[in-house]
């Protein structure tokens, strides 16, 4: 389906109304030299960039402003992270007369201007400047909070500027980590059947046919992505913003995102805790879902679910002291909020055994996804490598702790977690 018909939103048998309240979404070889007239109704703008988005496309978009550019902010950090001193430093330079923010980059430029323009009640618009990720079209703002990730819930951008030129020459490590993150749909949507069958979740038919829809527009890509193709890239690109408005869809990012992009915050959030390497975000999505598939077979291969042990609050706060160090206090209260250690599930699964086992069986295989990831120059052995056995095995039990959202995570946790202490 064209993004511009899913811009006019439907009635669902779902029983809401989905809406996506961005304007306009332009994908196309030259689109940043529209940028003027699609800001016509703007007149103090504040263009937003990192020193090399800048390079990329910042100063040409900020030449096409002419009179309307109010201000810009181009940050200097060689690894932006979207926390309070960048949220800060944003805001300082917005005044009482500026009215659109200009975001020109991806993730953390997106997130950043999506969540201060939210804040400010402003409008904002991007100019992507890679296929990296799928948040250009969503509500969600994923920021780095108190050493923790945090989605807000914000506004969609007015308008998304995709300029296929700029695109199809970003770093190919980016172009990567864009197809890796649509393929991490493939678990997170399963993810999803399963949390409506163990926990009756909202569910939408619609939402979830129309992001496997953009999943497989472009899974067999990835040989033709490694070349830059401008067919390629495009379709990776209207892939991404689908996914975006299939979110805004449903007001949250369930359609895309849950086990595999759970694992990806995890190695996020403790690269930054202690200054260890980590890979872009939808490219430790795509190896997290290779593990993800991996635990649906290990589990599908029991015949009946029987618990590993009965909850220790103790020794899990240990392990999450152990495992989050500075941000650990965080995790804990975030459960203890939420409260899924103290739902007793394992009736659930026994009721429901032989539909949870047909859900998980209906996921690719491991192997699948692994092929995949290599047409696109990913190898898995990469991703062992950089995090070991230990970080990964650590992944494995407590990434789901990051969130409050039911995955497959979970249910792994229940049927095989055995104490270490």
């Amino acid at each position: 389906m064209k993004i511009s018909e899913l811009l006019k939103g439907r009635a669902c048998g779902c029983g809401k109304c989905h809406s996506c309240n961005i304007e306009k979404v332009v994908i196309e070889k030259g689109a940043i030299n529209k940028i003027y007239d699609l800001a016509a109704a703007y007149e103090r703008i504040i263009l937003v960039a990192d020193k090399n988005t800048y390079a990329v496309c910042g100063r040409k978009a900020a030449e096409l402003l002419k009179e309307k550019l109010q201000d810009k902010l181009v940050f200097s950090d060689d690894l932006l992270i979207p926390d309070e001193a960048a949220v800060e430093k944003l805001d300082r330079i917005i005044s009482d007369t500026t009215d659109l923010l200009l975001g020109v980059g991806s993730g953390v430029i997106q997130d950043l201007c999506k969540y201060v323009s939210f804040k400010r009640g402003l409008p904002y618009f991007i100019i992507a400047t890679a296929p990296s990720m799928d948040g250009y079209a969503s509500s969600g703002a994923a920021m780095i909070m108190g050493n923790m990730k945090v989605t807000y819930n914000a506004h969609v951008p007015q308008a998304i500027i995709a300029d296929v030129d700029i695109l199809r020459n970003a770093p190919m490590e980016m172009i990567r980590s864009g197809y890796g993150d649509i393929i991490g749909k493939l678990s997170c949507l399963n993810d999803w059947r399963l949390s409506a069958a163990v926990n009756d979740e909202y569910f939408c038919q619609y939402v979830y046919d129309l992001t496997l829809q953009m999943t497989d527009s472009i899974k067999n890509d990835g040989k033709l992505l490694q070349e830059r193709d401008e067919n390629a890239v495009k379709r990776l690109t209207e892939a991404l913003i689908g996914v975006g408005i299939a979110m805004a869809y449903v007001g949250n990012s369930r359609p895309a995102s849950g086990s595999e992009h759970h694992l990806s915050h995890f190695f996020e959030i403790t690269g930054i805790l202690y200054n260890e390497p980590y890979f872009m975000h939808g490219t430790d999505v795509a190896f997290s879902t290779v593990y993800t598939c991996r635990m649906r077979e290990e589990i599908s291969r029991l015949d009946t679910p029987e618990q590993a042990q009965r909850f220790d609050r103790a020794e899990w706060e240990s392990r999450i002291r152990s495992v989050y160090g500075t941000a650990a206090q965080g995790v804990i209260e975030l459960q203890n909020r939420a409260g899924m250690y103290d739902e007793d599930k394992i009736s659930v699964y026994k009721e429901k055994w032989k539909e949870i086992r047909e859900i998980l069986a209906d996921a690719p295989s491991s192997d699948e996804i692994i092929s995949y990831l290599e047409s696109v120059g990913l190898d898995i052995s990469d991703f062992e490598k950089l995090y070991g056995t230990e970080k990964l095995e650590n992944a494995k039990w407590f990434a789901k702790d990051l969130k409050d959202r039911y995955s497959v995570l979970w249910l792994y946790y229940c049927l095989f977690y055995r104490s270490v202490i």
